[in-house]
């Protein structure tokens, strides 16, 4: 089992393999692109990020660690100034490998593996579009859900309406048959009083008649005394 044991063998011992991908490496940055076998170009891809990735660190303990694998000083400057420079913005990603095809001999794969010269720019995130089954299915069930929902609405209105005319209208019963007795009542006092006192001035009229007397007759004038004596 190989647990905790990454990479490649490539057929060598393990001081050929380092010394070999420290060159690669190296010729990688100086020339900007080499030439080699599928397998070996993705195991120079991983060394290459990691010294991009110290060379825009560009702090002094990141210069010696480049120094301990590249020994050659010019490739290092140019790491630490004009990759650095180039990738600054790239959160990852610095080469690109281009397979060429077959190596005529063994018939290995021979691919380009270059540093990417392009700049950087970023990319808006894409929103997960959900499967056609699941978003078929999904605003089926919304529209469903929505005209039951209308429907549902339409006839609670409805009933709503008919509940406020019902009340409306028994409203208006109960207003009129209220004024109707008011009416009434407000009437049948009032025809009482105007019998009442059609009643008092009759009797008043009667009484006033009764009390008032007959205007006496004339009287002849008795003979006044002189004249009898006469």
């Amino acid at each position: 089992m190989r647990h905790r044991k990454s990479g490649r063998k490539l057929g060598v011992t393990t001081k050929h393999r380092k010394a070999m991908f420290r060159n690669m490496a190296t010729d990688l940055l100086r020339n900007g692109k080499i030439n080699t076998t599928d397998t070996r170009a993705k195991e120079i891809r991983r060394v290459v990020e990691k010294l991009v990735t110290l060379g825009k660190d560009g702090s002094l303990h990141a210069r010696r660690k480049a120094l301990g694998y590249i020994r050659d000083r010019a490739v290092v400057e140019k790491l630490f100034s004009e990759l650095a420079e180039r990738y600054m913005e790239r959160p990852g990603g610095y080469t690109r490998i281009v397979k060429l095809g077959y190596r005529r001999g063994d018939n290995a794969p021979i691919s380009l593996i270059e540093l990417v010269t392009e700049e950087y720019k970023a990319k808006r995130k894409r929103r997960k579009a959900k499967p056609k089954a699941e978003a078929k299915t999904a605003s089926k069930k919304s529209s469903k859900k929505k005209s039951a929902e209308e429907l549902g609405l339409v006839e609670e209105e409805k009933a709503l309406e008919s509940q406020a005319d019902e009340q409306g209208e028994a409203e208006v019963t109960e207003t009129a048959s209220k004024k109707g007795s008011k009416k009434k009542s407000a009437e049948e006092p009032g025809l009482v009083e105007e019998e009442e006192a059609l009643e008092k001035r009759a009797d008043e009229q009667g009484e006033a008649e009764v009390a008032e007397p007959e205007p006496p007759e004339p009287q002849e004038q008795a003979d006044s005394p002189e004249k009898t004596e006469d």
